[in-house]
């Protein structure tokens, strides 16, 4: 009997390892498309950072493609034995769901313990490196995002056009300046002008030559039968923040890449007490601290509670068919994701508890995933 648990261990090990590594896969496709293709195009990124950037993201997409990897791993592995009547035999013989699951929730026990390591440890590390590595970039070279022939659309509220650029010179220069509706307010031209970065703050300066400043009307920006003023200047100096590119042009990481040590100081800090004025809001940061830590224990526990259900909705469902197991297993997933991201939408609400309500997926998942155990361990 040992001999055909193992069996079911090993082929639900090898599904699931392939599962995970292909929403991993999709996942840090989808960061590099969002985050670090353009500026590689465009030469903004050298071929060099670009990988190094990219080997930092695996460590932060395998805490959701974990979970999602064991569902669908044991949706696939179960159908096909459910399918092939290899589960109606185990059966046969005596054998309950239970013997069957043992090496599946096992397995699922270890994932949890895995990703749990990863959310505290190796995901801060990786996201704390990767805008770190980031950050220096722009540092080393700002210049460099300064792209000729091209409009920059990476600055809040600003569009940028250089004509030509040699070095820290320019010329050509265009800077539309864009409202809440991106409708141009004002825009200034320059003949010429330099860049000039400075360390203190992490900002671009503009020294620009032979400036034409054109202002629209605030209310209605493209009604052009309106008035435009405008007006000249032979020098003038724009600053432009780099963390329009990057996040921060100073890193500060976020709280949700904080590693186990750092929540534990951070828990110590807010513990201190404060005047009666400030106590509001020091709940509320204790109560984002909470969220995060019981967001990270909660996503691990997922793991858990997708192979919990995944063991008889797979046998229930008896299919082959891959692509009808992974369209189960995204839209269990996606119910699961959406509840959890309602949650966190309390986070102004500390007496609501969301910290505590972050459970409640993992609860309701359960819950179902028991009673169908012993609807299916009926049959």
């Amino acid at each position: 009997m040992n001999l055909l648990q193992r069996h079911i261990f090993k082929s639900v090990l090898f599904s699931c390892a392939a599962a995970v590594g292909m929403f991993a896969f999709i996942l840090t496709v989808g960061n590099v498309v969002r985050d670090l293709l353009g500026y590689l195009v465009a030469g903004q990124l050298a071929p060099g950072l670009f990988f190094q950037l990219l080997l930092l993201i695996p460590p932060f997409v395998l805490s959701y493609a974990l979970p999602f990897g064991v569902l669908t791993g044991v949706l696939l592995v179960l159908g096909r034995m459910s399918a092939e009547h290899e589960i109606t035999a185990i059966r046969a013989a005596g054998l309950s769901l239970r013997w069957v699951a043992r090496p599946i929730l096992v397995l699922a026990a270890l994932g949890v313990f895995a990703d749990v390591v990863i959310n505290f440890q190796f995901m801060p590390w990786a996201r704390v490196v990767y805008h770190v590595e980031l950050n220096n970039a722009v540092r080393q070279d700002p210049l460099s995002f300064i792209v000729p022939r091209t409009f920059i659309r990476d600055f809040p509220g600003k569009v940028l056009y250089v004509g030509e650029k040699n070095g820290p010179g320019v010329k050509d220069f265009w800077l539309w300046e864009l409202d809440a509706q991106g409708r141009v307010k004002n825009s200034i031209r320059a003949a010429s002008g330099t860049f000039d970065f400075d360390e203190r703050t992490g900002d671009l300066i503009l020294n620009l030559n032979h400036i034409q400043v054109e202002a629209r009307d605030a209310k209605n920006p493209e009604d052009f039968t309106l008035p435009r003023p405008s007006l000249s200047s032979e020098r003038t100096s724009v600053r432009l923040p780099l963390g329009g590119l990057f996040g921060q042009s100073v890193f500060h990481p976020k709280l949700q890449w904080y590693a186990l040590p750092k929540l534990r100081a951070e828990w110590q800090r807010l513990a201190q007490p404060v005047a009666p004025a400030e106590q509001a809001q020091r709940e509320l940061d204790r109560m984002k601290l909470r969220i995060v830590v019981q967001d990270k224990l909660t996503t691990a526990f997922a793991v858990f509670s997708f192979a919990l259900i995944a063991v008889p909705l797979g046998i229930k469902a008896s299919r082959k068919e891959t692509s009808a197991n992974l369209g189960l297993a995204l839209a269990l997933a996606m119910g699961y994701y959406f509840l959890t991201v309602a949650i966190g939408w309390l986070d102004r609400r500390p007496e609501l508890r969301p910290d505590l309500l972050l459970w409640l997926p993992n609860l309701l998942f359960v819950g179902v995933g028991l009673w169908m155990f012993w609807r299916v361990d009926k049959r």
